[in-house]
């Protein structure tokens, strides 16, 4: 039974009264386990699977903890538990309640954030201070949603920059008109989940027993507030206060330090044997983070006696002759691809390394910085796979349509907007059999209002006579979709093949067949064509012909692996929430691990390089100097370290030649003891 394999702290843990509970769990102490025993243990106690609910920072981590539980209890009883991220929680159970919900991805609603935002004209202006731009402020609305303490957007807005005061009116009017549109459309993103979930709760409720939270130092206030909103009977969070990092994305640290005190009566249990790290690499993890404030008083003990390699500094005089040198030794090492680590904390990081990696013949998977499910070839399927679920999705129409030559993404909502009114409320019909009576289908509702940024439309059609000789079957040409007097022929010709492609797979529903024929269209290969070519277009425009075949080669790679996932469904809204939901989960191929620090929390690793521990990249001074903090950068460097069962190296370099930039080392490595000087000799 799981309880059996618990030490003595685990054991006490699992096992303790009803009530709210937190457990401190260190890297490397048991968590896992720990939560796995204290389920068995409430079933073991009468409570049944489906009275758990279990909220867990991945949807993967979930998928292990419930399999866990079924190698003690079946499948089926552990099928029923409750478990996952707060957000596909919050879809399963409204999906329950038959909430009418159409989810994407994280940014995928910044698309249509951005067409409005980029229809406002801003006419007064203040000195020196430009509005913010329409994916900015997206981003800023997101992180208002995550951490507000009840106030609205615009006074958060202007307790964040006073000097942008002026503009809030036009923020706050793009924010309602987005909200709107969704409503209409019934789209919800990850943070719409968790407001329409909380708005639910005012009037369900569920019965669960026992709530468990996983990583409980990165909830943030929004999933605080839906926490409470359950009404739990009995709490059971696991966390760590020093791995706390994502501040960014709204996380609060005051929740998991605050516990006790906003649960009376709650208690505190602390998991102290570390199973994963050597003692040298456990020291210095936590000789640097004892510069942070302690929370919860905690002493970890090493229970590795196996090995005890100290950990590496490797300096150098120049950035890429790290990068060279770690690709070097990666080569040389007896350790499997698979159990090695690259952990960075900024993209250009891992830009760098990879291409040595490459040079070396290294296969590499990377995971954090751009999604899988985030690649524009990736996006483009998934978003035609959504319009044969539903055509009037604005929201995949503008994603397609914006790849387009000179259409973009306002042009793209035009015509949508233009398709439904032509189809009388369908899109599909607007394209295909429009109203021929409706000779502008551009005529705007809106009421010009200066002060919001809102001005007159176009009212002048244009002429369709530019397209008569593009080779447009007579049904397409005729359709007053192409009176729009921005579009160009270009965009008229994107335009058809989006037409003849629909046309081809309108009665298509299986997820593979449906993949394959969209990949194999004419309108996929001239996008992949135009993507090969943009990626290996160099600074002076000329195109590296080796570098477009990779690029293409990588694209190919991509398909295969879609349509790889698309075999194992029959259902096609089941394959695309799917790959909606657990998309940032996903990382591509094999081999040496290439990771943000946030990627590479819950890993381990026998083998780990932390790169360019430079001050300015870790800690990331800029991000510091736009709200983050020394405390939250010195997290992470304990998160990326503690990754490492035996081998840790930690790397720096001087001087980047190609930004001619000299660099200092990491105040971190000060701290951990490895820089002994000020001015250390190579």
């Amino acid at each position: 039974m799981p309880l059996s394999n618990l030490n003595k702290e685990q054991l006490e843990a699992a096992t303790c009264e009803k009530g709210f509970n937190l457990i401190i769990a260190s890297a490397g102490t048991g968590k896992t386990s720990t939560i796995v025993g204290r389920i068995a243990n409430l079933i073991n106690n009468g409570v049944q699977p489906d009275e758990i609910l279990l909220l867990t920072f991945t949807n993967k981590a979930a998928a292990e903890m419930v399999q866990r539980v079924a190698k003690f209890f079946g499948k089926d009883m552990a099928a029923k538990i409750m478990a996952g991220t707060f957000h596909s929680v919050s879809y399963k159970l409204l999906k329950q309640l038959n909430k009418n919900i159409t989810l994407k991805q994280p940014n995928e609603l910044k698309t249509l954030f951005k067409s409005l935002y980029e229809k406002r004209v801003f006419y007064e202006r203040e000195d020196g201070v430009n509005p913010y731009d329409g994916g900015y402020l997206y981003d800023m609305y997101s992180l208002y949603l995550n951490s507000n303490e009840g106030e609205s957007f615009e006074d958060w807005i202007k307790n964040k920059n006073p000097d942008h005061e002026l503009y809030t009116a036009i923020y706050e009017d793009v924010v309602l008109e987005f909200n709107e549109l969704k409503s209409k459309y019934g789209y919800a993103n990850f943070d719409d989940l968790l407001t329409i979930m909380l708005d639910t709760l005012k009037e369900e409720e569920f019965d669960f027993k026992e709530i468990l939270v996983d990583e409980y130092q990165d909830t943030n206030p929004l999933q605080g507030r839906l926490l409470d909103s359950f009404r739990p009977k009995s709490l059971f969070c696991v966390g760590d206060y020093d791995q706390s990092i994502y501040a960014f994305n709204g996380s609060d640290i005051g929740i998991i330090s605050t516990f006790s005190t906003r649960y009376p009566g709650s208690k505190v249990y602390t998991l102290r044997k570390n199973y994963r790290s050597s003692k040298p690499i456990l020291d210095l993890a936590t000789k640097v983070i004892e510069h942070n404030e302690r929370i919860y008083e905690k002493q970890l003990q090493v229970m590795r006696t196996d090995v005890s390699i100290p950990p590496k500094l490797l300096e150098f005089t120049e950035l890429f002759a790290q990068y060279h040198h770690i690709a070097e030794k990666i080569s040389q090492s007896s350790t499997s691809h698979s159990d090695i680590a690259i952990i960075f904390r900024n993209n250009s990081s891992a830009d760098g390394i990879e291409a040595n990696l490459r040079e070396y013949g290294i296969p590499a998977k990377r995971k954090g910085g751009m999604s899988f499910f985030d690649s524009v070839e990736i996006k483009f399927v998934l978003d035609i796979l959504v319009m044969q679920l539903s055509h009037n999705d604005m929201m995949a129409f503008i994603h397609v349509l914006e790849h387009g030559k000179g259409i973009g993404k306002a042009i793209a909502k035009d015509i949508f907007d233009a398709l439904v009114k032509l189809g009388h409320g369908d899109v599909f019909k607007g394209l295909f059999t429009p109203d021929s009576s409706i000779n502008n289908p551009y005529q705007s509702n809106r009421v010009k209002n200066i002060q919001l940024g809102l001005f007159d439309d176009f009212i002048e059609l244009g002429s369709v006579s530019k397209f008569k000789d593009c080779g447009f079957e007579e049904a397409f040409l005729s359709n007053p979709i192409l009176k729009h007097p921005k579009l160009s022929v270009d965009g008229a010709k994107y335009l058809y093949d989006f037409y003849l492609l629909m046309k081809q797979i309108r009665r298509t529903k299986v997820p593979d067949s449906l993949v394959s024929s969209v990949t194999s269209s004419m309108m996929y290969s001239r996008l992949k064509e135009s993507l090969a070519t943009k990626r290996a277009t160099q600074k002076d425009g000329n195109v590296n012909i080796i570098q477009k075949t990779k690029a293409l080669a990588k694209i190919n790679r991509k398909v295969m692996l879609l349509r790889n996932l698309a075999r194992n469904f029959q259902d096609l809204s089941k394959f695309v929430n799917s790959m909606i939901l657990g998309g940032g989960e996903m990382s591509e191929g094999e081999g040496v691990n290439l990771l943000s620090v946030h990627a590479s929390k819950g890993l381990e690793f026998k083998e780990v390089f932390v790169i360019d521990l430079m001050d300015g990249r870790f800690p990331n001074r800029k991000l510091m100097s736009k709200g983050g903090s020394i405390e939250e950068e010195r997290r992470l460097f304990y998160v990326a370290v503690t990754r490492a069962k035996d081998v840790l190296y930690l790397s720096f370099a001087k001087y980047d030649k190609i930004k001619k930039l000299d660099f200092v080392y990491s105040p971190f490595l000060k701290e951990a003891g490895l820089i002994k000087k000020e001015h250390p000799e190579e």
